[in-house]
């Protein structure tokens, strides 16, 4: 049977057993013992109608949270979480403000999570470490990786964001579908359910960013027929936001790789017209084999076929978008002639540079990541 609190009122009994009795718990751990103690109401309540805006202080807004009401079921706490047990039925997205005083305990789950620090800090669990998060960073786990998050004061406050995997793969993906490598890469390395991952970046205090949770989280507890479309769009503006401006922060973990190849992928992609296996390996230190075999693993192409790839996408858009010569465009994406350019266009797509040109000027651009 569904029961109703306030997330002002369960924070309040959690916070409470910590500084009375030392004790944590985790969420469905409080949420049974209220249940038996028939601490959590059978009638649901009215839905408050929040006045805020851009000027609302940190403190200010989580008065509002406090005010809004979780829908709760009683049941054992899992290492393993799916979307239908903690997303409502009919929505794709659901926030919380992350509880504090939680007892730590490593879980996972099958949809994507995206904790924003808004205010103080928090401790990330992961792969055996634990990261200090501070305010103005973001974290987005893929799915079936082990974490945790605990906060350890009154005052901190966490945003969790948590996303159907189907939506997030409908609606966030193609916004890492650019043509560059690093998009590439994050898609792979968040679709790959092998490995445990997440990205991090550090946003700082964008006002935006955290006006975009805020619309999105007062939508989840809203019922009519719009709210669930409202708060996607807030977070594909959150999303947008994120890579548009902060993708230089990125960070990301990754047993194989380790946290710098990132780095290879942007030399890759700023240094393609002249770049050789051996200076890429000399560069960062690899063996020519082994970082052959990371790069494969991480894009799906050999070290030549990325390369040309690089070069080909680039010289469709000069076709399409300027009046440069063919020979002019053969030395700007790295080819030493236009005969040996032409050659490698017209094997690729089986026709001049100058036919696409004149075929393709007014259609859809191609994307040289593209499925086989």
């Amino acid at each position: 049977m569904e029961q109703y609190i306030s997330i002002g009122e369960y924070q309040r009994f959690m916070t409470e057993r910590y500084h009375k009795m030392g004790e944590r718990m985790q969420f469905n751990e409080l949420i049974n013992y209220l249940s038996v103690n028939h601490l959590l109401s059978n009638q649901k309540p009215k839905m408050p109608k929040p006045v805020w805006n851009e000027s609302t202080s940190t403190a200010d807004f989580n008065k509002i949270i406090d005010s809004l009401y979780l829908v709760v079921t009683p049941s054992p706490s899992r290492y393993t979480v799916t979307e239908n047990e903690i997303i409502p039925p009919n929505r794709d997205v659901f926030i919380i403000r992350h509880p504090r005083y939680t007892r730590p305990s490593s879980h996972m789950h099958n949809y994507f999570e995206l904790d924003y620090v808004a205010e103080g800090s928090c401790s990330f669990f992961f792969d055996g470490e634990t990261h200090k998060m501070g305010a103005g960073e973001m974290c987005i786990i893929a799915p079936s990786s082990e974490h945790d998050i605990t906060i350890d004061d009154d005052s901190s406050t966490i945003f969790c964001i948590m996303l159907r995997k189907s939506t997030f793969n409908t609606n966030f993906f193609s916004l890492m579908s650019r043509k560059d490598l690093l998009s590439q890469f994050f898609r792979t390395i968040l679709q790959d359910e092998s490995k445990e991952n997440y990205l991090q970046f550090f946003v700082g205090r964008d006002t935006n960013i955290e006006n975009y949770i805020r619309h999105a989280m007062i939508e989840c507890y809203k019922t009519d027929d719009y709210s669930n479309n409202c708060c996607i769009n807030w977070i594909n503006l959150m999303m947008t936001e994120l890579l548009r401006n902060y993708s230089s922060t990125i960070q990301f973990h990754d047993y194989k790789v380790g946290t710098d190849f990132s780095l290879v992928l942007r030399y890759i992609e700023h240094n393609y017209r002249t770049l050789t296996l051996k200076s890429l390996s000399e560069f960062f230190h690899y063996s020519e084999p082994h970082l052959s075999s990371l790069i494969r693993q991480n894009t799906g192409y050999n070290f030549t076929t990325l390369i040309k790839q690089l070069r080909l996408s680039d010289a469709k858009e000069y076709l399409l978008n300027t009046n440069m010569k063919i020979s002019e465009i053969a030395d700007r994406v790295g080819y030493n002639s236009a005969d040996h350019f032409s050659r490698v266009f017209r094997g690729e797509y089986h026709m001049s540079p100058q036919s696409y040109r004149h075929s393709n000027s007014h259609g859809d651009r191609l994307i040289p990541f593209r499925e086989e």
